[in-house]
């Protein structure tokens, strides 16, 4: 019998990155005993309480949930230590664990971050990857220590980023369905003692940070590859804007059309008419097509329709 068998693990994480792992774990027989995730939070305009998409996994196959504000208190780590886990997997959670915590399983704790470790640790890994043009990217399983994302490497796995237009949603699915089947690989190999972890080369790490919403204002003076991949990186969230007439103006969906003739043709920013009935707007380089858009307080709206309803919205300047 493989000793992944009966073993008694505690799963800790909150968005759907963590719900992807768990519930590639509890279809591969390995559920936890207890999830751990962070209290519910009141979501949209009508502010309705919503629970985590790791506390929705958790309840819909029965786990045990627990949720919790702070890790770092005597009454969590009581908890944690009372289930008497043999091992803690980490997948989004947002928190550093304690010291006490990380001690108390008998295989430690590991955590799958979404980029090939030692670039890109912190909270935005997948965007980051996105803006800096990255060709690959990928998971990694550490053993978890006090640092972020500073353990030693378990396991990894990578995959290719097509050049074509790529979202942070479309990496962000796909890199936690692979990040579930690397760990379901990895963890009887790791019980068996058959890994040996490999240290991180500390000269070669890159961080990342969280993001705010002013990091998806738009300067139109950078190439249009360039505010593309960041529409894509932050597509939902912090969402991608510029101003028009005082009011926010939301990029959703963008393309890029390269200038057969020297340009700059105006001022970084301006409008103009595109085939299809899309908007052409200038860039420090080549003009970024903007095919779906949505102004303050209003829905999102194709182009050719935003166009319909702003007939003086051509030849403005965005800012």
């Amino acid at each position: 019998m493989e000793i992944s068998q009966g073993i008694k693990i505690i799963f800790i994480g909150t968005p759907e990155f963590g719900a992807i792992v768990l519930e590639g774990l509890i279809k591969n027989d390995l559920r936890p005993v207890l999830v751990i995730t962070a209290p519910d939070k009141p979501v949209g305009r009508k502010q309705i309480l919503t629970p985590s998409s790791v506390k929705v996994i958790a309840e819909k196959y029965n786990v045990p949930v627990s949720q919790i504000v702070n890790l770092k208190n005597s009454t969590s780590v009581n908890l944690l230590s009372k289930e008497k886990p043999d091992l803690i997997i980490v997948a989004a959670y947002g928190q550093i664990l304690p010291k006490e915590i990380l001690d108390i399983p008998k295989y430690g704790c590991l955590n799958i971050h979404p980029s090939l470790l030692p670039k890109y640790r912190g909270p935005s890994p997948i965007q980051a990857t996105i803006l800096n043009d990255e060709t690959e990217i990928g998971v990694s399983i550490i053993k978890m220590v006090s640092r972020v994302d500073a353990g030693p490497i378990v396991a990894k796995s990578k995959i290719q980023i097509p050049k074509s237009k790529i979202t942070y949603l479309e990496l962000h699915d796909e890199l936690a369905d692979l990040g579930a089947r690397l760990l379901v690989k990895t963890i009887p190999d790791w019980l068996e003692g058959k890994i040996k972890p490999a240290p991180q080369d500390e000269a070669r790490a890159t961080y990342t940070k969280i993001l705010t919403r002013q990091d998806g204002k738009i300067d139109w003076k950078k190439p249009a590859e360039y505010i593309e991949r960041q529409i894509g990186a932050f597509n939902p969230e912090p969402g991608t804007f510029c101003l028009v007439n005082g009011k926010v103006l939301k990029i959703i969906k963008a393309g890029i059309q390269e200038q057969t003739k020297a340009g700059p043709f105006g001022s970084p920013g301006k409008t103009y008419l595109a085939t299809n009935d899309k908007i052409a707007c200038q860039t420090g380089k080549n003009f970024l097509i903007i095919e779906e858009l949505q102004l303050e307080g209003k829905k999102p709206t194709a182009a050719s329709a935003f166009i319909k309803g702003h007939k003086d919205f051509i030849g403005t300047v965005l800012n």
